[in-house]
C-alpha cells in the first residue's frame, strides 16, 4: 500500500512536467527531421535532378552535429537546469527549421550547398530540444514507475510519427516541399513551447524521490569520468550504435522502399503512421517491463522484431497488410530502444552527471542514425534495390540487442557527490 502510495505522489507531482514534455519531444529535433525528410526525395528529384543519396545527405550532416554536441547539451542541463536548456533549442530548432523554405529555387550548383548549410543550422543548435535534456528532469521526478515514465515520455516520437507524415504529405501536396517545412515548424514555435514554458521544471530538492539522493540530499552517481571505465558503459554505447546503424536507414528510406514496391505517398504516410503507434506500443509496454523485469530479458527480445521487419520487406512486391506489419514492429523496437537509453544510463550510473553520460550514450545513436540513410540509399542508388543492406540489418538487430544480455545486475547503490549548481540555483 506504501508502494503504490508513492507511486500515486510520484505522478501526481510530476505529471503536468511529463505532459509538457511529451510534447517538447513531440515537437523537437529528435522525431521532425526524421518524419519529413523521407517525403522530400521524390518532389526534389523532379525539381534539382539530385540523387537520393545527395537528398538524404542532410540528415546525416544534422545526425553527426547533434551527436557530437549531445554531450555537450547534457552537460549544459547538468549545470543550469533543464528547463533553460530545453525551452531555449526548441525556439531555436523550430526558427531554424522553419528556415530550410528559404532554399534557392534556382538549378545552380550552389543551390544544394545552402539546403546543407540550412541543416548544418539546425544539427548545431536543435539537439537540446531531444530527449537528452527532457529525459534528465523525468528521471528526477520519477523512480519507483521511472521506465514507465520515461516510457510516457517518449511517446512524444510516436505522436510525431503518427500524425508529422501525414502533415508532410498534405503541406507538400498543397503547397510544396520549401513551404512544409515552414507548416511542420509550427509544432515547436506555437504547441510544444507555450506549453513548455508554463508547464515543465525540474523538481525542487524536496521534490526528488528519496532513492536517488544520498542521506545529506545530494544526487548520487559516478563520475563521466567513472562511466567511460566502466565495461557496461561501452557494451550500451555499441549496443546502441549497431542498432541505430541498422533501424535509422530503414526508417528514413521506408517511404521509398514501399514506392518501390507499388505502394503510393499516402499508403507510404498510413505505414508510417503505422509505425508511430508501434513506437507508442513499444514505449509504454517497455517501461512498464522495465519497471517489473531486470532489462536484459525486455532489451533483447524486443530488439529482436525490427529483424522480422527486414524480412518482410524483402523482394519485389509487398501488400498493404504486409508492409503494415512490417512498419508496426520495426516501430515497436524503435520504441524500445529509446526507452532504454535514458532508463539505462540512470540505473547502471545514476543521476549526479546523468546529462554527460546520458549525451556520450547518445551520441552513437544520433551519430548511426543519422549515417544509415545514406548507406541504404547508397546501396540503392548502385544496386536498384534495398535488399542487400536488409539482409546486413537483419543481423545487426540480433547482434545489438544480445549485447545488453552481459551487462549484469543494476548497482544497488552510488557514490555522494557535492550539490550541482542546479541544486544550488533550486535551493536559492
Amino acid at each position: 500500500m506504501a508502494e503504490n502510495t508513492e507511486v500515486r505522489n510520484e505522478f501526481s507531482k510530476g505529471w503536468t512536467v511529463l505532459l509538457a514534455g511529451v510534447l517538447g519531444v513531440a515537437c523537437g529535433a529528435s522525431p521532425l527531421p526524421f518524419n519529413v525528410i523521407g517525403f522530400t526525395v521524390e518532389p526534389m528529384i523532379a525539381e534539382f535532378g539530385w540523387s537520393r543519396t545527395q537528398i538524404l545527405f542532410p540528415i546525416t550532416i544534422f545526425g553527426i552535429i547533434a551527436a557530437l554536441l549531445a554531450p555537450f547539451f547534457g552537460s549544459l542541463a547538468d549545470k543550469y537546469g533543464v528547463r533553460k536548456v530545453a525551452l531555449y533549442s526548441l525556439l531555436a530548432f523550430g526558427l531554424s527549421f522553419a528556415a530550410i523554405s528559404l532554399t534557392p529555387t534556382a538549378q545552380a550548383s550552389s543551390t544544394l550547398y545552402i539546403y546543407y548549410a540550412l541543416w548544418v543550422v539546425v544539427g548545431l543548435i536543435g539537439i537540446g530540444s531531444t530527449p537528452v535534456s527532457w529525459s534528465r528532469a523525468i528521471n528526477l521526478w520519477f523512480f519507483k514507475h521511472r521506465g514507465l515514465a520515461l516510457g510516457i515520455l517518449l511517446l512524444g516520437t510516436s505522436l510525431a510519427a503518427i500524425v508529422v507524415p501525414k502533415l508532410a504529405v498534405w503541406a507538400i501536396e498543397n503547397y510544396g516541399w520549401r513551404e512544409m517545412f515552414a507548416i511542420v515548424a509550427i509544432l515547436p514555435l506555437f504547441v510544444a513551447l507555450p506549453i513548455g514554458y508554463f508547464l515543465f521544471r525540474e523538481p525542487r530538492p524536496d521534490e526528488r524521490p528519496k532513492a536517488i539522493l544520498s542521506d545529506s540530499g545530494n544526487l548520487t552517481g559516478v563520475t563521466l569520468r567513472d562511466a567511460l571505465r566502466d565495461y557496461r558503459f561501452w557494451l550500451i554505447w555499441l549496443s546502441v550504435a549497431i542498432i541505430a546503424g541498422a533501424f535509422g536507414g530503414a526508417f528514413i528510406n521506408l517511404p521509398t522502399m514501399l514506392s518501390d514496391r507499388g505502394l503510393d505517398a499516402q499508403s507510404a504516410a498510413s505505414i508510417m503512421g503505422i509505425l508511430g503507434v508501434g513506437i507508442l506500443g513499444g514505449r509504454l509496454i517497455t517501461g512498464a517491463l522495465l519497471d517489473r523485469f531486470w532489462q536484459g530479458f525486455v532489451a533483447f527480445p524486443l530488439l529482436c522484431l525490427p529483424a522480422l521487419s527486414c524480412y518482410l520487406l524483402l523482394g519485389d512486391d509487398i501488400t498493404f497488410f504486409i508492409a503494415a506489419i512490417a512498419g508496426f514492429l520495426l516501430g515497436f523496437a524503435a520504441g524500445a530502444e529509446s526507452d532504454l537509453i535514458a532508463y539505462l544510463t540512470g540505473r547502471y550510473f545514476g543521476m549526479a552527471n546523468y546529462g554527460k553520460i546520458y549525451g556520450m550514450l547518445y551520441m552513437p545513436f544520433g551519430f548511426f542514425n543519422a549515417l544509415s540513410p545514406i548507406i541504404y540509399a547508397s546501396v540503392r542508388d548502385n544496386t536498384g534495390s534495398y535488399d542487400s543492406i536488409l539482409y546486413v540489418a537483419i543481423f545487426a538487430f540480433v547482434i545489438g540487442g544480445g549485447l545488453l544480455l552481459f551487462l549484469g545486475r543494476y548497482p544497488e547503490s552510488f557514490p555522494e557527490t557535492e550539490a550541482t549548481t542546479t541544486d544550488k540555483l533550486v535551493e536559492v
